[in-house]
């Protein structure tokens, strides 16, 4: 399929709209006084530092809603005002937020469930509103909108869509799309579906077999095995690892994709020489601007000597996870949660470790003064990092009473 030329007729449908609908100042007061906060701007005017009695709070000077996902949340808040009567459907989730996302159920906007491992379009009827989240929907999804004459908001975030062009561009030039992510993650799915050959690597790890394959070879089984459900349909390791491109899910370590990137190059660096390098490997930046500055913020707040860490946001959002990996590599003890809710009376905090279920952990702050660092992912409101910070101080005050 011509992704490029399908996108190039989606976008001059009369059904297709990837802008607003004229309702912007009303909406934007709506989601100021959902979202926003009076005691963040506060703290961020006083050097991202707030204190109360015996706990200090220092907050990632980089945070939270990325205009990426104010916009979507802005585009689908403007699809319920502009169609009242209409009955109104997102292919996933807005964003990776609880909160947000019940506030779109709130509204009457219905969410495509996934039945047995597939999204369920059958409740989307001829001439229904369906919206696209942030992180996109794949090109047989938009057909099938398309095709069913839908109303399609399109929100996804300008940065998703730049890297779909960079493996279109290597479609075209037969290159093999090596993507950085989550080979499950909604984004990925997306990336993948305008991809022409592909594979999806999750870390380094994985670059790093796949490279010492490319060098050396190795058993085809094995490789597919490794790689299952994470590559093109066909996929040959060893006639499809020889031109490559590198892609990535936005929401990743951008550490971790500039090394891979670079162990690519280097790879195919020594099989070929240098002279024909550009025959067998090209790359784009498509890093996001808005994760490179939480990731860049939460590098500078582990330097600080912060007692604890909490981290929030969606525990199945990417970029709220890697920026609780940077806090536990540093050897800080870090809680990851989703909302103010999960900090219980009695200093117990239910939390969700890294690739484990939510466990509570009990006198998770200690006493005596403490300072916390406190961060949030790019779908987190202000106003659930404002509750969470509240929450602290309750608790730790509710400590010096017992």
């Amino acid at each position: 399929m011509d992704t490029k030329a399908f996108k190039r007729s989606l976008h001059k449908s009369g059904n297709y709209h990837r802008k607003g609908f004229g309702h912007e100042t009303e909406v934007m007061g709506t989601m100021n006084t959902e979202y926003q906060s009076s005691l963040i701007q506060q703290i961020r005017e006083n050097n991202y530092q707030w204190q109360e009695g015996n706990v200090t709070i220092k907050l990632a000077e980089s945070f939270g809603f990325c205009w990426g996902v104010e916009r979507a949340v802005a585009m689908a808040y403007e699809t319920g005002q502009h169609f009242p009567q209409e009955k109104i459907w997102i292919t996933n989730e807005i964003i990776h937020n609880p909160s947000v996302n019940q506030r779109l159920l709130e509204m009457n906007v219905g969410f495509i469930q996934v039945i047995n491992g597939s999204k369920d379009f059958s409740v989307v009827n001829t001439g229904d509103v369906v919206i696209l989240p942030a992180f996109g929907a794949s090109v047989t999804e938009m057909k099938l909108l398309n095709d069913r004459n839908c109303v399609i908001v399109d929100t996804t975030c300008p940065w998703v869509s730049k890297v779909w062009s960079s493996v279109e561009r290597h479609k075209k030039k037969e290159y093999t799309s090596i993507i950085h992510g989550k080979y499950r993650h909604e984004e990925t799915v997306a990336t993948s579906s305008f991809a022409g050959t592909y594979l999806v690597v999750l870390n380094l790890k994985e670059a790093q077999y796949v490279c010492d394959y490319i060098v050396h070879g190795g058993d085809k089984e094995e490789f597919l095995d490794k790689f299952k459900n994470a590559h093109s349909e066909g996929f040959d390791p060893d006639k499809d690892l020889v031109k490559l491109g590198v892609a990535n899910q936005t929401t990743m370590l951008k550490s971790e994709t500039e090394q891979i990137g670079k162990l690519f190059e280097s790879t195919l660096l020594k099989k070929y020489g240098p002279t024909q390098l550009n025959q067998h490997f090209m790359s784009f930046n498509t890093i996001c601007d808005a994760t490179q500055e939480r990731q860049d913020a939460m590098l500078n707040l582990v330097e600080e000597d912060v007692d604890l860490m909490v981290v929030i946001g969606g525990f199945n959002s990417s970029n709220t996870t890697h920026l609780q990996e940077i806090s536990i590599e540093r050897g800080i003890l870090s809680y990851h949660i989703d909302s103010d809710q999960r900090i219980l009376q009695g200093n117990k905090i239910e939390h969700k470790p890294l690739e484990k279920v939510i466990e509570t952990q009990e006198n998770w702050l200690p006493e005596g003064q403490i300072l916390v660092g406190v961060t949030s992912g790019a779908s987190t409101p202000d106003k659930i990092v404002e509750a969470v910070i509240e929450r602290i101080f309750e608790e730790k005050n509710a400590m010096l009473l017992v």
